[in-house]
C-alpha cells in the first residue's frame, strides 16, 4: 500500500508543529498556538537533543499532540463506512494503531525537517466547528497552505482533520483504506498498516 502522497502531507503537518510566527485571535487559534508553542519548547530543549533522548522527546511531543488531536474521529472517518461494520474491540485496537501511523508519518519527522516560519492567517467559526488556516514558509521549497478542522467538545477545541494545500490527509487515508478492504480485507489493511509502523 502506498503512503507517499500521505506521507508528504503529514510530514508538512508536522512541520507545522515545529514552528510559529504571529497569531489571528480566534477561540480555535487560541487554543491550538500554546500546543505548537509546547512542542517547540520540547524540541528546543536542549536536555533532550541527544539522541539517546529520542524517545523520551517523542514521548513529550505525543503528550502535547494527544492533547489537541482527536485520534478516535480521525480514525473513524479514515475507516469511513468500514467503521459501522467492526466490532468494539477492532475499533478500540485500531484508533492507537492509526494513532502510530499518523505519528510514522510526520511526528518523526519533525526532527529532521524545518521550517522558516508559520503563520495563522485566519479563523473561520461555525458553530461548534472551526478552521483554523496557517501558511507554512518550507526550506527552501516556499509557502504552503496548512489548515486545521476542530471541534469544540465541551471543554476545549480539538483537530479532527487536517488539509494541506486543500487536501484532506484523513480523506487521502479514507481512500486508500477504502481501497484495501475492498481488494482484499480489513484484516489485510491491518496486516499492511502493521508492518507500516513495526
Amino acid at each position: 500500500m502506498r503512503y507517499r502522497i500521505l506521507a508528504r502531507g503529514a510530514v508538512i503537518t508536522g512541520i507545522v508543529l515545529a514552528t510559529t510566527a504571529g497569531a489571528l485571535a480566534g477561540p480555535a487559534t487560541d487554543q491550538l498556538k500554546p500546543q505548537i508553542d509546547d512542542v517547540i519548547a520540547t524540541l528546543d530543549n536542549p536536555a533532550l537533543q541527544a539522541e539517546s533522548r529520542s524517545v523520551e522527546r517523542r514521548e513529550a511531543v505525543r503528550a502535547i499532540t494527544d492533547r489537541i488531536f482527536d485520534w478516535t474521529v480521525m480514525a473513524r472517518q479514515a475507516l469511513g463506512q468500514h467503521w459501522q461494520e467492526r466490532t468494539v474491540a477492532e475499533k478500540i485496537a485500531f484508533v492507537p494503531l492509526f494513532r502510530e501511523l499518523m505519528e510514522q508519518a510526520f511526528i518523526g519527522k519533525i526532527e529532521q525537517y524545518g521550517a522558516e516560519s508559520v503563520a495563522y492567517v485566519g479563523e473561520s467559526l461555525d458553530g461548534d466547528e472551526s478552521l483554523v488556516r496557517t501558511r507554512v514558509t518550507l526550506r527552501p521549497s516556499g509557502d504552503v497552505g496548512v489548515d486545521y478542522r476542530m471541534a469544540w467538545q465541551g471543554t476545549r477545541w480539538m483537530i479532527y482533520d487536517v488539509l494541506v494545500e486543500r487536501t484532506s490527509i484523513v480523506r487521502n487515508y479514507r481512500a486508500q483504506f477504502d481501497s484495501v478492504i475492498k481488494k482484499s480485507s480489513y484484516e489485510e489493511l491491518i496486516r499492511k498498516i502493521r508492518g507500516k509502523v513495526s
